[in-house]
């Protein structure tokens, strides 16, 4: 991992480029996650860098003294910025938690991207009291709860599922704790459509976290948003169906690539 150090802590992030010459993406992972989620997305290195960063506190980033909500939410955009700034990126992909980190940069901040992914994601994020109360007070059956069927996975290889437990239980209580209050105060319902960036709104089928609706009212509400749904999959679609959901992005980039080439 390579760090950039800004706002006196270190961000961690990983490039992988196998000689595309696309311009860089940057992954932002979810709540209680880390840069390795996007392990399945270094195959799009041959057309673009892949640029993937650890939230603070998450992996191997340093963490933040940070409340809860717009404190925390701003302090991981800072994060983005900062990697976004070190690498070059010009795309910028989130899920979760992540996708509410780059819609806060694509409404208050002023870097520009030239496109948006948001998968697993809305423009607000309301948790269930009970996984906010067991968070709290019983980490095991929040993590438990997050990975039964139809929520973080749809139908996933074993290996799978219990590398995302084992994250998550890397990460720890208190900041996935603080991920998930974070995204249950978030809403933009009231801005989202200032967007104007190119935007994708990519969700799984089965995603009972952020349903496929939350999708189509982010398409619905981004001027010239478009909706790709990846089948058998919930709410991590790119660990669960990584070559259907780089197959998606691939196609959103180059229709991008030649919207620029035609202007």
């Amino acid at each position: 991992m390579e760090t950039v150090t800004h706002h006196g802590r270190e961000t961690a992030y990983d490039i992988v480029d196998r000689g595309g010459d696309g311009p860089p993406i940057c992954f932002v992972h979810g709540s209680g996650g880390s840069s390795d989620i996007w392990a399945g997305q270094r195959s799009l290195a041959t057309s673009h860098p892949i640029v993937t960063i650890d939230l603070s506190g998450h992996g191997d980033s340093d963490d933040i003294d940070a409340s809860a909500g717009y404190s925390a939410l701003s302090a991981y955009a800072d994060d983005v910025l900062a990697v976004v700034e070190a690498t070059d990126s010009e795309h910028l992909v989130g899920n979760s938690l992540g996708g509410a980190v780059v819609l806060q940069i694509l409404l208050e901040r002023e870097y520009d991207p030239e496109a948006a992914v948001l998968t697993g994601t809305g423009a607000r994020l309301g948790v269930l009291e009970d996984l906010l109360t067991w968070l709290e007070s019983d980490f095991q059956r929040a993590v438990e709860f997050l990975h039964g069927p139809d929520r973080l996975f749809h139908d996933p290889d074993p290996e799978l599922r219990e590398r995302s437990m084992e994250r998550m239980h890397e990460t720890g209580q208190a900041v996935t704790s603080r991920d998930f209050l974070t995204c249950h105060e978030f809403d933009v319902r009231d801005r989202v459509a200032e967007i104007d960036t190119p935007t994708l709104a990519v969700c799984g089928e089965y995603d009972q976290l952020t349903p496929p609706w939350f999708h189509e009212y982010l398409a619905d509400e981004i001027d010239g948003a478009s909706l790709g749904e990846i089948e058998d999959a919930a709410h991590l679609a790119m660990a669960e169906q990584p070559a259907a959901f780089n197959g998606v992005i691939e196609g959103f980039l180059a229709g991008i690539a030649d919207d620029r080439n035609r202007d």
